[in-house]
């Protein structure tokens, strides 16, 4: 029986943190901004990682730029049939894309272009082939879920006129709305046929922007990579694991800045540690002498000091957690974020994905909640076993 839950200890421990509410207030503001930053930046760097994770995966295995003067320019797509040659190649495709910056609303978008007779690299463009017919009489485009938002906001509702290079408008059509496979592919994307792209970036006929391989067994990419290199030595040869150990540098540079603002607060959390496992106050000490002598025993001290603490903390962890993920996911996570992505105003923002990762809540857990009842636990039980004569004088 004495191994279960004590009621009446529990509601001991709230009126002593209610006798004590300046103190209690302090402590459980500051462990409640605590969790909360931890747990905002986890949430954000799960969500951008299964974003970029998830857009890397769907990319071929290899992408292929020409080079020039140090600067990447227009690759012959003659080179698509060497590359085709290739043991271990399973596809190659000349792509057509480039950035057009909408000044109007202060943003660069990409464009893509696709032919339905070629066979798609990405599953998402095999759709727009599928559901649109962009090699029609009339100039037509798709547009990214972030696009249409923006051009809405400009009145572009039917068609868009872009500007190309020798300074002439081309009228394109808005065929319909496509959504990616993520928020990022689809965000800031506008798919049209590679005829129509030519046009308004004045590419000819046999160039293309860049070529990327698809090759069939993943443990040849680095192989198939470094026969291309050697074929093509003016070129530059990205592979996806290239790609992927980019983004994981940025992450870590990016983290750094996140750094400074934990320590700051892992440094504000451990000196409210140091202060309870230092010792306890007088009144405290007394409080705990009184309840000695009118017949407490040790086993019951330390139960109520556990539940004052963990009714604290525990009280920190979900109120933090609750406004990390309001935080994040409602409001989008406006500063923290832009420590990860950037402030450039030159990108059309996104949402980030919810991401439920039970490891993140039970890491921040772990972090906070148990060090802090250790700390109130602890100089409670040396006083404990004292005399309570000894310790009320």
């Amino acid at each position: 029986m004495r191994n279960k839950i004590n009621i009446y200890l529990i509601e001991y421990a709230i009126n002593s943190i209610l006798r004590q509410k300046y103190k209690a207030i302090f402590i459980t503001t500051v462990f409640t901004l605590l969790i909360f930053l931890l747990t905002a930046v986890f949430f954000i760097t799960n969500s951008l990682r299964y974003e970029l994770d998830s857009t890397v995966d769907s990319l071929p295995e290899i992408t292929i730029q020409n080079i020039k003067a140090g600067r990447e320019c227009d690759i012959d797509v003659d080179m698509v049939d060497d590359i085709l040659g290739i043991a271990g190649v399973n596809d190659a495709v000349a792509r057509v894309w480039g950035y057009y910056y909408f000044k109007n609303g202060g943003v660069n978008l990409s464009l893509v272009g696709v032919d339905e007779y070629e066979k798609q690299y990405k599953k998402s463009f095999s759709n727009i082939v599928e559901k649109f017919d962009l090699n029609s009489k009339t100039p037509s485009m798709v547009l990214g879920s972030g696009v249409e938002k923006i051009f809405k906001d400009s009145y572009y509702d039917e068609y868009f006129n872009f500007i190309k290079p020798d300074g002439t408008l081309k009228k394109v059509y808005i065929a319909g709305v496509f959504d990616g496979a993520t928020e990022l592919e689809s965000n800031d994307m506008i798919v049209m046929s590679k005829e129509l792209l030519r046009y308004i970036f004045n590419i000819d006929d046999d160039k293309a922007t860049d070529i990327v391989v698809k090759v069939a067994n993943p443990k040849e990419v680095s192989m198939v990579a470094s026969k291309i290199r050697l074929m093509f030595p003016n070129t530059r040869v990205i592979t996806k694991q290239d790609l992927k150990i980019s983004y994981q540098n940025i992450f870590d540079y990016k983290s750094g800045v996140f750094l400074a603002l934990f320590i700051v607060g892992l440094f504000t959390f451990f000196i409210i540690i140091y202060d309870k496992a230092s010792g306890l106050s007088s009144e405290e000490k007394r409080e705990i002498g009184i309840l000695k002598a009118i017949g407490w025993k040790v086993d019951d001290v330390l139960k109520e000091k556990f539940y004052e603490a963990f009714i604290i903390s525990f009280f920190s962890y979900i109120v933090g957690v609750s406004l990390a993920v309001g935080y994040v996911y409602i409001f989008q996570a406006p500063l923290l974020k832009n420590i990860f992505i950037g402030y450039s105003d030159l990108k059309v923002s996104f949402e980030l994905p919810f991401i439920f990762d039970i490891q993140t809540l039970v890491l921040v857990f772990l972090l906070t909640i148990p060090i802090y009842v250790g700390a109130t636990i602890i100089p409670s039980w040396r006083v404990a076993t004292l005399d309570a004569d000894e310790v009320i004088r």
